[in-house]
């Protein structure tokens, strides 16, 4: 999960990633060597998936006796910034978990390893994965640089003592509409599950949004970027795109007025008192304030499910995006991969457990965990079967890709410079600092990015 907290932190951290790539650059790259046996390291950030992947390196010892996994877990906050202090002084492991956020750039600089002859050579079939994964770890140079372990997509998260006390039904909340001119049955319901402290809901007359008890939608950051669990289930559905390209583009369209309504939309959520000013994520994370009922609908990843379903004392629904002026709904589809580094001296050795994690034999255990969506088209029911003891509807995150209205993450190059200008910029709009028309200025710093 993230918070505000997190997200400011790590836009910190990728502040200095400029010139510790740079300096990974200015001194070249180790070239390694190709052992295939000895100890090899792997990092990782999800520590409740740590589970499961050290039951998949226990079982690859065991079909590979010359190779030891060493796993080593960081939470997100430090795990960026020992990677990349890892690379500068040579020490990175031999193979990291690796996020579309980021690896362009690692593969620009040479950091990490392609590995089209190694999945030619051994028969790796790309096609098994789920639809859409594979195409995001196709590098700017159309090299391939992992293979998926791992999908999520966006859903509402609401709770349902809340939705029933205010006559709002599973069936509305699963055919929500939107637009950014009045919000459209969206905001209706948003105001509608809203409640201050006198318990007058945000659409009744009196209510007062000053002393809001119960916020109808909560918020988990301005988005930086990508929006990826805050907005962009809604600009996407207004045919607006991120940039031009679906990867690794190079002019981008934050100064598109329909990005900026859709903003302009969202932050007036604030202004109604509906959702949280931005400060108010300092206050905990979404599954928390949903817990202390200060929020009775979140808008979330598919690998917070085990989280959301473990809360104590709410009865949590999921419901899917709402269906926009496309007539469609969105949602932004992602997956992880592994990563071998250059540098590593047994990339042999990097490579098979590298297969192995992508194999039905380690996906099937990750999916009987139920804690995370693998990729592999082959574990989908395992997955869904392990992911329903959670007792929520998961159909609101697999139905999207099955219907095609998912979305990649945009991946770019000189990711840690167009993060820290787009969140700052974000930032300053949602606490209303500025206003959505100063994205065009920021739009052009990021544009500026690419032709220097």
């Amino acid at each position: 999960m993230r918070s505000s907290r997190r997200i400011a932190r790590t836009v910190a951290a990728f502040a200095g990633v400029t010139v510790l790539l740079s300096g990974c650059a200015s001194y070249g790259v180790d070239p390694g060597g190709d052992a295939d046996s000895g100890e090899i390291t792997y990092w990782m950030w999800e520590a409740a998936q740590l589970p499961a992947y050290q039951q998949c390196a226990e079982d690859f010892h065991r079909v590979n006796p010359d190779v030891d996994v060493k796993i080593e877990q960081f939470g997100w906050d430090d795990y960026w910034n020992k990677l990349f202090t890892g690379f500068v002084a040579n020490s990175a492991p031999d193979v990291f978990v690796d996020h579309t956020s980021r690896y362009g750039e690692f593969a620009a600089r040479g950091l990490i390893e392609p590995i089209d002859d190694r999945v030619a050579a051994d028969g790796v079939d790309v096609d098994a994965y789920v639809k859409g994964t594979t195409d995001l770890w196709i590098g700017p140079d159309g090299k391939r640089y992992g293979l998926p372990k791992d999908f999520d997509t966006i859903g509402v998260y609401y709770n349902k003592t809340m939705a029933a006390e205010a006559g709002v039904t599973e069936e509305a909340l699963k055919n929500l509409t939107w637009n950014p001119d009045d919000g459209g049955t969206y905001e209706k319901t948003i105001a509608h599950l809203t409640v201050d402290a006198n318990g007058v809901r945000g659409d009744e007359p009196g209510f007062d949004k000053s002393k809001v008890a119960t916020y109808g939608l909560g918020i988990n950051s301005s988005g930086g970027p990508n929006g990826q669990t805050e907005w962009s289930y809604l600009t996407q559905t207004t045919g607006w795109t991120y940039m031009n390209a679906k990867a690794w583009g190079t002019e981008f369209n934050y100064d598109d007025p329909r990005f900026q309504a859709t903003i302009t939309w969202w932050r007036g959520l604030i202004d109604k008192g509906y959702m949280p000013p931005l400060s108010f994520t300092e206050g905990g994370s979404q599954d928390q304030q949903m817990q202390a009922g200060k929020y009775a609908m979140v808008t979330e990843g598919s690998w917070t499910l085990a989280t959301f379903a473990g809360l104590e004392g709410v009865e949590i629904g999921l419901a899917p995006t709402p269906i926009g002026p496309s007539g469609q709904r969105a949602a932004m589809q992602n997956s992880l991969a592994d990563s071998i580094y250059t540098s590593s001296p047994r990339k042999g050795a990097a490579w098979k457990w590298v297969k192995y994690l992508a194999s039905a034999d380690c996906q099937d255990i990750v999916a009987a965990s139920g804690v995370v969506m693998p990729a592999l088209q082959s574990t989908t029911e395992t997955s869904k079967a392990a992911l329903a003891k959670t007792g929520l509807d998961i159909t609101a995150y697999t139905d999207q890709i099955d219907a095609g209205t998912t979305f990649p993450f945009p991946a770019v190059l000189n990711s840690a410079e167009v993060n820290a200008t787009m969140t700052s910029a974000m930032d300053n709009v949602m606490a209303f600092q500025a206003e959505p028309s100063s994205l065009t200025a920021a739009n052009e710093k990021v544009d500026a990015l690419f032709t220097r």
